[in-house]
């Protein structure tokens, strides 16, 4: 009897210390949050990642920390009303100090209930703003625009938005058309803008090699115009200072002797006078023939 006693307590231990295992101890796993209710009523506390005791009347509820991504796709509209179908990703994260009270307002299922209505509505005020057009050229600076609108809504709730992307954007098929028919003539423009500048430049080279050959051929010109008259200024130079000193170098004895170098030994025949008249002189030397004839003349 006492051993089926001892049993029996043992047993009933057994099972008191599991039921307090089961109802008095929990875990958080990691990248999670552990909120804490009693009787239903949100505790002003959170517990971390790890074993943790409770009493058998709390319960211990996870709310994932982590960052996390989710997809969505809507509708929305152009400032010129044209639409257009969006698919984008927002990557969020809650805050472990106030998740308590994310818990305690909104629940665990906050994305549907808080994030994703609000990440609509900003999404179609935001495209409302832009062109079809300025759209596609614009999705960077709508994303920020998206997340920023989304940062200041749930800012307070402790979610902390951390990007948002726009991956796709799909128009009508019209506009499509349009938007393409556009392209090609904005292209053609484009292509006759550039012959016509192409023509333009080889119309001023040519006329820019003309105007240069025009002003080598000038240059030349006016340098062998320069080199000739340089070349007669140097020869006159040269003649007038020869005839300089050629003029110094003449004396008056050195002018009768080269006269009397050059006369040939006859005298000459006439003789001019005062006035016009003419006094001929004849026979001033006489000749062999007559010196011989004639002895003693």
């Amino acid at each position: 009897m006492k051993m089926k006693k001892g049993l029996i307590v043992l047993v009933a231990a057994a099972a008191l210390a599991l039921i307090v295992a089961l109802t008095c101890t929990a875990t958080v796993q990691t990248g999670y949050t552990g909120i804490v209710t009693t009787f239903g009523k949100v505790e002003d506390m959170t517990l971390e990642a790890g074993f943790h005791f409770k009493t058998p009347f709390q319960k211990i509820i996870s709310m994932d920390n982590r960052e996390q991504k989710d997809t969505f796709t809507t509708e929305a509209f152009s400032s010129d009303i044209q639409q257009v179908n969006i698919i984008g990703s927002i990557n969020y994260a809650i805050n472990k100090s106030t998740a308590m009270n994310l818990f305690k307002e909104v629940g665990t299922d906050y994305f549907n209930k808080l994030v994703y209505p609000r990440m609509l509505e900003i999404t179609k005020g935001v495209f409302s703003k832009y062109t079809a057009e300025n759209l596609v050229a614009n999705r960077q600076r709508l994303s920020e625009a998206i997340r920023e609108g989304l940062h200041a809504e749930l800012d307070q709730y402790g979610i902390n938005v951390i990007s948002v992307s726009i991956e796709n954007l799909d128009f009508t098929d019209a506009f499509t058309d349009a938007v393409e028919a556009k392209q090609v003539a904005a292209q053609k423009k484009l292509q006759a803008e550039i012959e016509q500048g192409q023509m333009t430049m080889e119309t001023q080279q040519q006329a820019e090699r003309k105007r240069i050959n025009a002003e080598a051929e000038a240059n030349v010109a006016k340098i062998n115009a320069d080199a000739d008259a340089y070349a007669l200024q140097v020869r006159s130079e040269a003649e007038a200072e020869a005839n300089k000193k050629i003029a110094e170098s003449l004396t008056e004895n050195l002018i009768r002797f080269n006269e009397i170098k050059a006369w040939d030994g006859k005298l000459p025949t006439y003789m001019a006078g005062e006035g016009s008249s003419t006094m001929p002189i004849l026979n001033l030397g006489g000749t062999e023939e007559t010196k011989t004839e004639n002895p003693a003349e």
